[in-house]
C-alpha cells in the first residue's frame, strides 16, 4: 500500500471544512452536513478550533499506524487533516516544552467511542515520549490497565458492546523530559445497579462472563462455579453471548494485564473469589414465614448456596444467615433487633451484592494506583485524561442519569469558562482588543442541582436525614415547594399554573431544562439510591469473614470501631467528587475531545441525522463554534501565512526579503482586503469572517493554476529544447558513428577479398606440389612392391625346397624307427610271459607310491598353522592324500606342544577356554586374541604402596587389574582394584588400598555383558548372600575376556560348577532393592571411542557404545 500523501495546511484537499469555525454559513444543517459529508469520505474527525470532534465509524480505519503517528509527531496543530493525533502531540508537547499541566476531556454519550479516544491518547503519547526498560514498563503499566478496568467496570448495553459504567480520570505524571513516571486514576459513580438487574438487551459487568468462559476447570472448581450462565440470577441470559466478543480470551488477556500491571498471584485470585461470591450471592432465595407474634420473616430456602459462600470466604455460616434474616438498630446505648420480611431480604441481598462489588472495584482502582504512582518525589508534570459518561436522555431517566447530568452541566460549564478565558487570554497575548461575548451561562442550572441549601441534591439529602416517613412522593412534595417558581424546573405539582395542564408530565415526575435540552426525572428510586444503605449486620458479618480482601473492604463493620453517624449520602458523595474534579480540571490547560454516535445500530457507513443532531444540541457544539467566531474566525502565524499567499502579492512573490508582518501587511494591502476584516497581532494575523479566508483559498488556487500553466509553459520549452539539443547531438554521433562504421566494413570487404585472393593462389601452388609428391612415392612405391613380390617369390620356393627335403628326412627315421622295433621284438619275443603286463602294472604302480611318499623338494612346514599342504600328483591317491595331511599336521601340533613350559601350557588352555565362551559371541574377542592373559596388572608384591593390601591377603592372587566400578545412582565410575583369589572376589580402594568389598566365589551366580565393543561387565550375586545387601555389581575394565575367562575357570575349579556366561545387549541388574535394565546402544561420542554410561530413569541405565 502507497504511503498517502502528507498535507502541509488543514486547508489543502479539504473535504467539506475540515475547521467549524470556518463552516459558512453557520447552522444547525450545514453543521450536520459537514459532518456527514466528511464521515461518508472517511474523515471521522473535525475541529471546533482546538476542540475535536469524533464520530465513531464503528470499524477499523487505516489511520493509527505507526507511520500516522511519525506524521503528526512535533507538527503544528492545524499542519495537517484534523485527527485525534494532532490534538494529543499539542497537549504533550505543551507540557514537556512549556511546562504546563493538561488535560484532555472526552465526553459524549454511551457508544459514542470515549474509551477508544481515551485508549489511542495513551497509545499515542507512550508512541512518542522517552524509551527505555524503565520507562517502558511504566507505560505498559498504564496501558495494561484499561483491560483490566474494562473487565470490572465496562458492561454491554443496547447502545455499545463495550460501555463504561464509570467515570474514569487518570492523571499521567512526567518528568522533566517527557517521559512518564507513573499515574493516579480516580472513578466516580460505578454503576452497581448493574449487579442485580440488567435492562433487556444489556448484560452485566464483562468480568463475569469472562470468568465462567475463560477459567480452567480446576479455577472453576475451587471457586465452586459452573460455566452455565443461566445457573445463576444475576446473569442476563437473553444477550449473554455477543457477537465478535470472545470473552474467553479477554480473561487471558485481563489475567496477564494483571500481572503486567503488578498483582500478586494471591491478590488476583481473591479477587475471583469475591466476583464468584458475587455470583452465588444472587442465587439466594428467601421464603416467607410468619411468627407467633404475628411478624413476618423469612427464611433462606436452599442453604447450600449459602454454605459454598461461607466456603469461599471463610465467614460463619450462621453469622451470615441471621444477617439476611435480622436487622439491628442501635441507639445511643440501646440496640433494637427486627426481623426482616422477604422483601426486605432481598432488598438486604442485593445491597450486600451491589456494596461487595463497588467496593471491590474501588479496591482494584487504589491496588492499579499503588503499582503505577510515581516511585520518585522530584516535580511532575501532569496530563489528565477525563473518560466519563455523556449526557443521557432516555425514556425511563432516574437518579444515575440525574447524577450524570449533572456532572455533564459542570463540564459544561468550565468548558465554556476555559474556552472563553483561552480566548481572551490569546487576545491580550496578542494586543488585540477584547469584546465582550454573550452566550447561555448554564450556572444557574448548577447552582439549582447543587446550592446548599435550595439545591435538588441538598433537599434529597435532607428528606433521607429526617426522621419518620420518607417517600420519594414526600420528596418530590419538597422540591414543588421550593423550586417550584425557578425557570428550569418543571413539575405538574408545583405551585406554578404553567404545567398543570402538561399531560407530557406525569405526576410522579419532574423535569429539568438542562443546557442540552429538557429531562424528564422519574423520581421512583431517588431516595433508596441515594440513601444506598447497606445493613449494619451484614457490614460486620463481612468483616468477620476469613477472606482478607472482603475484610479490608468492610472497615465499619469492626465493633471496636461503631460510628452511630449515619453514612454520606451518594448524591453528597458524587457532588464531593465533582466538585474535587472541577477544581483539579481548572489547574490545568484544557483539550477537548466530543465524541458523537453516527447511528443506535452500531453499523457502519450509516448516519443518521436526527441522532447526530441530537447529540450536536445536548453537546452544545454549535455554541462553541459562535464562542470561537464571536471575535475573529481564523487565526495565523506570519510566517505561514505569508508563505502560503505570498504568490499573490508580486512584491512578495517568489521571495520576501523582510519581516514576515510586513510581508503580510504588503499582501493584504495589495489584496485590497477591508482593514475591518483584519487585524494584526503581535505574531499572528486575525481574520474577522470566514468569507476573508475563502476569498483567499479561491485567489490562492486560481493563482496555483496560473503558476502551474506557467510553469508547465516554461517546463514544456525547456523540455523541446533539450529534445532538440539531444537529438542534434544524438545525429551528430550518430553520423561521426555511422562513418566509422562505413569505412570499416569496407576495409573488412577489401580485407576478405584479399584473403581469399591469396588462399586460392596458395591452394593452387600446394595442389601441384602435392601432385608431383604423389606421383614421385607411387613411382617409388612400385618399385618397392616389385621388389617385394620378386623376394616373396624366391623365399616361397626355397621353403618349399626345405619342407620337401625335411619330410624325406622324416620318413626315413620312422621308417628306420619301425625296422629296430620289428627287429627287437623279433629278437625278444622268446623271453616274454603270458602275465608280464600285470607285473609291469604293478612295478609301475610301486614306483609311483614310492616317489609320492618320499616328497622329494616338496616337504611342508613344520608349524601348526601353516596351511600349506602339496597337490595331489595322481587322482587315486585323493583320500590317502587328505589322510596323511591330517596325520602330519596332528604329528607337528605334537612336537610343537613338547616344547611348552607348564606355565605356557596354562596360558594356552585359558586362551582356548576364551575361544569356547566368546568366539563369534562378543565383538571384543577378536582384539584380545593376541594379547597375553598377564593377571597381575598391579605387581602387588612389589609396589610397597599396596603393602598393607598385600599383607591382608594371604591366598594367591590371580588377577590384580584396576577396573571402573560404575555407580549406581547415577552412571558415572570409580576406580577400584579388582582382585580375583582361589576362593574370593575383592575389591579395593586405588589410593589407600583399604578392600571395600569382599565376595566368596560361591556367591557370585552369574556374569552379565554385551555383544559389542565394549568393557562392561555384570557380576550377579546370590540373593540373600551377606555380599548381595548393595546388589550386584556393574565394571567397566580394558581386560574384559580376560578376567571373565580367569573368573569363569576359577570358579569352576572350586565350586565344580559352570559360571553362567550372559551375553546380551540388555540385561537386568539388582541395585539395593530395584532392578535396573542397562541397555547397550550405538551412539557418537563426545569423547572418541570411549562408552559412556547414563542413568536415564529409576529402571533404565543407558551405555552409548560407539
Amino acid at each position: 500500500m502507497a504511503k498517502m500523501e502528507v498535507k502541509t495546511s488543514l486547508l489543502d484537499n479539504m473535504i467539506g471544512v475540515g475547521d467549524m469555525v470556518l463552516l459558512e454559513p453557520l447552522n444547525e444543517e450545514t453543521f450536520i452536513n459537514n459532518l456527514k459529508k466528511r464521515f461518508d469520505h472517511n474523515e471521522i474527525y473535525t475541529y471546533i478550533g482546538s476542540v475535536v470532534i469524533s464520530v465513531n465509524p464503528y470499524r477499523s480505519l487505516p489511520i493509527y499506524s505507526p507511520e500516522k503517528v511519525e506524521d503528526y509527531r512535533n507538527r503544528n496543530f492545524y499542519e495537517l487533516s484534523p485527527h485525534i493525533f494532532a490534538l494529543s502531540d499539542e497537549a504533550y508537547r505543551s507540557l514537556r516544552d512549556q511546562d504546563k499541566d493538561q488535560c484532555i476531556l472526552i465526553t459524549g454519550e454511551s457508544g459514542a467511542g470515549k474509551t477508544e479516544a481515551s485508549k489511542l491518547v495513551m497509545s499515542y503519547v507512550a508512541a512518542v515520549c522517552g524509551k527505555g526498560a524503565e520507562v517502558n514498563q511504566v507505560k505498559e503499566q498504564l496501558l495494561q490497565s484499561n483491560p483490566v478496568l474494562e473487565a470490572f467496570g465496562n458492561a454491554k448495553t443496547v447502545r455499545n458492546d463495550n460501555s463504561s459504567r464509570f467515570g474514569k480520570y487518570m492523571d499521567i505524571e512526567f518528568d522533566f523530559k517527557g517521559d512518564p513516571l507513573g499515574g493516579v486514576i480516580s472513578n466516580y459513580l460505578l454503576e452497581k445497579s448493574r449487579v442485580v438487574k440488567q435492562p433487556r438487551g444489556e448484560r452485566n459487568f464483562h468480568v463475569f462472563y469472562q470468568l465462567l468462559s475463560g477459567a480452567s476447570e480446576e479455577l472453576l472448581n475451587k471457586l465452586t462455579l459452573e460455566r452455565d450462565f443461566s445457573r445463576y440470577n444475576y446473569l442476563s441470559l437473553d444477550s449473554a453471548k455477543v457477537n465478535g466478543v470472545d470473552d474467553a480470551a479477554n480473561f487471558r488477556t485481563v489475567r496477564n494485564a494483571m500481572q503486567i500491571v503488578g498483582f500478586m498471584d494471591h491478590e488476583a485470585e481473591s479477587v475471583l473469589e469475591v466476583v464468584a461470591a458475587v455470583l452465588k450471592l444472587g442465587n439466594i432465595e428467601f421464603k416467607p414465614e410468619s411468627r407467633v407474634n404475628g411478624l413476618d420473616e423469612s427464611k433462606i430456602k436452599d442453604k447450600n448456596e449459602l454454605k459454598e459462600i461461607c466456603e469461599l470466604t471463610g465467614i460463619d455460616q450462621s453469622v451470615l444467615e441471621r444477617a439476611f434474616s435480622f436487622r439491628t438498630v442501635e441507639a445511643k446505648q440501646e440496640k433494637v433487633s427486627t426481623t426482616l420480611n422477604v422483601a426486605q431480604a432481598y432488598y438486604a441481598r442485593d445491597a450486600l451484592a451491589k456494596n461487595l462489588y463497588s467496593r471491590l472495584f474501588s479496591w482494584l482502582v487504589n491496588r492499579i494506583n499503588e503499582s503505577i504512582k510515581a516511585q520518585t518525589k522530584v516535580r511532575k508534570k501532569v496530563m489528565g485524561v477525563l473518560d466519563i459518561y455523556g449526557f443521557e436522555i432516555f425514556e425511563d431517566n432516574s437518579f444515575e442519569q440525574f447524577i450524570i447530568n449533572y456532572c455533564n452541566e459542570k463540564l459544561q460549564q468550565i468548558f465554556i469558562e476555559l474556552t472563553l478565558k483561552e480566548e481572551q487570554e490569546e487576545y491580550v497575548r496578542e494586543g488585540i482588543e477584547w469584546t465582550h461575548i454573550d452566550y447561555f451561562n448554564n450556572a444557574i442550572i448548577c447552582d439549582l442541582i447543587e446550592n446548599n441549601t435550595n439545591g435538588i441534591l441538598a433537599m434529597l439529602d435532607e428528606e433521607c436525614l429526617r426522621p419518620g416517613t420518607v417517600t420519594d412522593e414526600t420528596f418530590l412534595e419538597k422540591l414543588n415547594q421550593v423550586c417550584a417558581t425557578h425557570q428550569h424546573f418543571e413539575s405538574r405539582m408545583s405551585k406554578s399554573s404553567r404545567f398543570l395542564n402538561d399531560t407530557s408530565l406525569p405526576h410522579s415526575c419532574f423535569r429539568i431544562q438542562h443546557y442540552a435540552g429538557k429531562v424528564l426525572y422519574q423520581v421512583e428510586g431517588f431516595v433508596d439510591k441515594n440513601n444506598d444503605l447497606l445493613y449494619r449486620d451484614l457490614s460486620q458479618a463481612m468483616w468477620k469473614a476469613g477472606h482478607t480482601l472482603i475484610k479490608s473492604l468492610f472497615p465499619e463493620g469492626n465493633p471496636a470501631k461503631i460510628n452511630l453517624k449515619r453514612p454520606p449520602t451518594a448524591g453528597s458523595q458524587f457532588k464531593a467528587s465533582v466538585a474535587t474534579l472541577m477544581k483539579n480540571l481548572q489547574t490545568k490547560n484544557p483539550n477537548y475531545i466530543r465524541c458523537i454516535k453516527p447511528n443506535d445500530k452500531k453499523a457502519a457507513h450509516i448516519f443518521s441525522e436526527a441522532l447526530v443532531c441530537h447529540q450536536i444540541r445536548y453537546l452544545g457544539l454549535l455554541e462553541n463554534v459562535r464562542v470561537r467566531r464571536a471575535g475573529y474566525a481564523f487565526r495565523q502565524a506570519y510566517e505561514p501565512c505569508l508563505e502560503r499567499y505570498k504568490m499573490l502579492c508580486k512584491q512578495t512573490w517568489p521571495h520576501w526579503k523582510g519581516p514576515a508582518r510586513a510581508g503580510v501587511e504588503v499582501l493584504f494591502n495589495e489584496l485590497e482586503i477591508p482593514v475591518e476584516e483584519y487585524s494584526f497581532g503581535r505574531s499572528k494575523i486575525f481574520i474577522r469572517n470566514p468569507r476573508t479566508l475563502f476569498k483567499l483559498e479561491d485567489l490562492r488556487k486560481q493563482r496555483l493554476e496560473d503558476l502551474a500553466t506557467l510553469i508547465q509553459k516554461i517546463y514544456r520549452g525547456w523540455k523541446c529544447r533539450t529534445h532538440f539539443l539531444l537529438m542534434r547531438k544524438s545525429q551528430i554521433v550518430i553520423a561521426a558513428w555511422y562513418r566509422r562504421y562505413a569505412q570499416q566494413k569496407r576495409y573488412q570487404q577489401i580485407k576478405s577479398s584479399t584473403l581469399v585472393i591469396q588462399s586460392y593462389i596458395r591452394g593452387w601452388k600446394a595442389r601441384k606440389i602435392l601432385r608431383e609428391l604423389k606421383h614421385r612415392k607411387r613411382c617409388e612405391e612400385a618399385a618397392t612392391t616389385i621388389a617385394a613380390y620378386w623376394h616373396g617369390t624366391q623365399a616361397r620356393r626355397e621353403l618349399k625346397r626345405l619342407k620337401e627335403e625335411a619330410r624325406r628326412k622324416h620318413a626315413v627315421a620312422v621308417i628306420w624307427a619301425y625296422w629296430l622295433g620289428l627287429k627287437v621284438r623279433r629278437e625278444y619275443r622268446k623271453f616274454f610271459r603270458a602275465n608280464a603286463g600285470k607285473k609291469i602294472y604293478e612295478f609301475t604302480l610301486q614306483r609311483i607310491v614310492q616317489k609320492y611318499f618320499l616328497m622329494k623338494n616338496k616337504m611342508p612346514s613344520l608349524s601348526p598353522i601353516d596351511k600349506n599342504w602339496p597337490p595331489r600328483p595322481y587322482l587315486f591317491l585323493d583320500s590317502t592324500h587328505k589322510e596323511l595331511k591330517r596325520i602330519f599336521h596332528l604329528w607337528r601340533c605334537k612336537k610343537y606342544r613338547d616344547q611348552f613350559t607348564d606355565q605356557q601350557k596354562l596360558i594356552y588352555e585359558e586362551k582356548l577356554e576364551a575361544s569356547e565362551l566368546f568366539k563369534d559371541k562378543k565383538a571384543l574377542y577378536p582384539s584380545s586374541v593376541g594379547q597375553p592373559f598377564q593377571g597381575a596388572y598391579l605387581e602387588i608384591n612389589k609396589n610397597p604402596k599396596y603393602k598393607k593390601l598385600k599383607d591382608a591377603i594371604e591366598e594367591k592372587i590371580i588377577i590384580a587389574e584396576v577396573v571402573n566400578k560404575i555407580n549406581r545412582a547415577n552412571g558415572k565410575s570409580t576406580s577400584r582394584i579388582f582382585l580375583l583369589t582361589n576362593n574370593n572376589l575383592l575389591l579395593a580402594d586405588q589410593k589407600s588400598g583399604q578392600i571395600k568389598s569382599e565376595v566368596p566365589l560361591v556367591d557370585v551366580t552369574k556374569v552379565s555383558m554385551s555383544s559389542q565393543n565394549d568393557g562392561f561387565f555384570a557380576v550377579h550375586l546370590k540373593e540373600g548372600s551377606e555380599a548381595a545387601s548393595k546388589g550386584d555389581f556393574l565394571f567397566s575394565s580394558d581386560h574384559l575376556i580376560e578376567m571373565a575367562t580367569k573368573l569363569y575357570r576359577t570358579t569352576l575349579s572350586q565350586t565344580k560348577q559352570k559360571l553362567n556366561i550372559e551375553i546380551s545387549d540388555e540385561f537386568l541388574v539388582q541395585f539395593r532393592q530395584d532392578k535396573v535394565c542397562v541397555k547397550f546402544i550405538q551412539g557418537n561420542q563426545k569423547n572418541g571411542s570411549v562408552p559412556t554410561c547414563k542413568r536415564k530413569n529409576n529402571r533404565l541405565l543407558e551405555v552409548a557404545v560407539p
